[in-house]
């Protein structure tokens, strides 16, 4: 997690094709989307098939926020002679990079355009972030001695009892993690994700500080946070989600301190929104700039109001699970750092070996009163792959709920797996109830440490019908005594057809996964009985059975 600060109240985005003064950039902020070539009704221009296929299985229909940036609106921008940066379609804008005062004129008199805001650099907070990083990045213990297959992970694995979905088959396999962060250093290189490399399942990496083709440079915190979930070096270490699939997303930059950096993070969740990422982890926070009139005051972490934590509610709401560090600050009110106070994240407090909260770990409650950090994980003495060749180990101890985060996001990568079509709030919501301080929830340890078991037995209710690849619907849950879900399983459209129990047809839909909510409101009006549901795509026909008992 990073102590950073932030500047505007504005919904924004931005990341670099270079590196760039911070003085020199801007953010442009449109009214509106209007004469967009772009549609809700055709999602595959912007959104790839696994997105797709998440929002299907999720029921999450395609809205305006998902349309990108209108592009005439960008290059008119360019035309006035700015450089464009990184556009935001969440946020409906762009950062560009301006040199001459009478282009930001220029683009202020565009009709499209809202506000042009600046986002200047600070050298005294930029100090203080160096001076955290280098505190959280020390090494507390080198080498714990190894535990078993976990290694000297084993603590911080069990602690979640996350090794009993691992002894299930659920370590993350076929999930998909974005890990946003300030650097990867040495991650191409450290062992412990050879077995990661070799299978593929590193599927990609992006930088949004440089716009360069690497992420490996400036700092090895994204590294050490990596492997609390990546790590497979069995008797060495084994982190929580040993098999997932992994995007390594640089947002963040060691060498500046700026607002920036937030709207790097929302270009960043877009990316991995439109890859069809299932959980993404984020171990920075943004606080406040040593500029008085930029800080970010008391009621401002109210949920709604940060630019990256609206971003964060956004990425929640397409299907994503984001999984956020509470911050370093310790104890106070409302130490948390951006985003930390978005309702719909889980945000991560740091607990000892012995579960013991720790001293540094950020506490809320958020300015509207609700509990914050949600739950906890190990994030003193946690255990983490270095980084950095020269040190002389591979494995180290660390502090800082920076580690605490992954170390649980991992988990939720693993629950992801055994629960597809479990709800984003469904599966926070099953986090929070299992955890140890549940019965009294604070604003310490929020509440408190999960049982990532007791999380799969909550969240043990029947799957869909026709959970597998080889069908092209799913119908859950079946039989049903309340609602009935459908979602589309191969990527095409399908023509369903539902039939009584007589064989009297009932009623005929063009299904495209998306339009959900008609279909659905259809099948819950019928009375108790038996039906069925055939369904035709490119990929073939089927009939399901459906047993309604209200």
């Amino acid at each position: 997690m990073r102590k950073l600060t932030f500047l505007l109240l504005f919904l924004t985005v931005a990341v670099f094709a270079q590196a760039q003064i911070a003085t020199d950039i801007y953010w442009v902020q449109f009214i509106d989307k209007a004469n967009s070539p772009y549609s809700i009704s055709n999602p595959e221009a912007y959104l790839s098939s696994r997105a797709l296929q998440r929002r299907a299985n999720l029921g999450i229909a395609i809205d305006e926020y998902d349309i990108p940036v209108n592009p005439q609106y960008l290059q008119a921008v360019a035309n006035c002679g700015a450089e464009l940066l990184n556009p935001s379609k969440w946020l409906n804008g762009v950062t560009v990079h301006v040199t001459d005062p009478s282009v930001i004129d220029a683009i202020n008199e565009l009709a499209f355009v809202a506000t042009v805001l600046s986002c200047p650099n600070d050298l005294k907070a930029q100090e203080r972030k160096q001076r955290w990083l280098e505190n959280e990045m020390s090494p507390v213990v080198v080498n714990r001695g190894t535990r078993g297959y976990y290694g000297g992970a084993e603590t911080q694995v069990t602690q979640l009892k996350v090794n009993v979905l691992h002894d299930m088959g659920y370590d993350g396999t076929g999930v998909v993690v974005a890990v946003l962060d300030g650097g990867f250093v040495g991650t191409e290189t450290q062992p412990c994700f050879d077995n990661m490399r070799e299978e593929g399942r590193l599927l990609g990496v992006r930088d949004y500080v440089y716009g360069s083709t690497t992420v490996y440079s400036q700092s090895t915190h994204g590294t050490s946070c990596l492997s609390t979930m990546a790590a497979y070096d069995p008797d060495n270490m084994v982190g929580t989600a040993p098999k997932a699939s992994y995007y390594l997303i640089h947002t963040e930059d060691g060498e500046s301190e700026n607002i920036v950096e937030e709207y790097n993070w929302v270009s960043g969740a877009e990316y991995a929104d439109s890859l069809g990422v299932d959980v993404c982890s984020t171990s920075l926070g943004y606080i406040g700039f040593d500029i008085s009139q930029w800080d970010h005051p008391f009621w401002d972490f109210d949920g709604h109001t940060a630019p990256m934590t609206i971003g964060a509610e956004i990425a929640a709401s397409r299907g994503m699970i984001c999984v956020n560090a509470a911050g370093n600050d310790g104890a106070g009110t409302c130490t948390l750092g951006i985003p930390g106070d978005a309702e719909h994240i889980l945000t991560i407090g740091a607990v000892d070996a012995a579960g013991e909260r720790a001293s540094f770990s950020s506490v809320g409650p958020t300015y509207d009163g609700r509990i914050k950090p949600d739950v906890m994980a190990m994030g003193e003495g946690t255990y983490v792959a270095a980084g950095y060749a020269d040190w002389g180990w591979e494995y180290y101890n660390g502090n800082g709920t920076s580690f605490a985060t992954p170390v649980l996001a991992g988990a939720v990568a693993c629950l992801r797996q055994a629960r597809p079509y479990a709800s984003v709030n469904e599966i926070c919501d099953a986090i929070r109830q299992c955890g140890n301080n549940a019965a009294t929830p604070d604003s310490y340890n929020g509440y408190g440490i999960p049982d990532f078991s007791q999380a799969l037995e909550l969240l043990s209710v029947e799957e869909p019908i026709g959970n597998t690849p080889e069908h092209i619907i799913s119908v859950y849950p079946n039989p049903s005594n309340s609602e009935v879900h459908v979602a589309l399983n191969d990527l095409h459209k399908a023509e369903l057809t539902v039939f009584d129990i007589t064989g009297r047809q009932l009623f005929n839909y063009h299904f495209n996964g998306l339009n959900h909510t008609t279909l659905e409101s259809q099948l819950n009006s019928l009375t108790s009985g038996v039906y069925f549901i055939n369904a035709v795509s490119e990929s073939g026909s089927e009939t399901l059975k459906l047993v309604i008992a209200r």
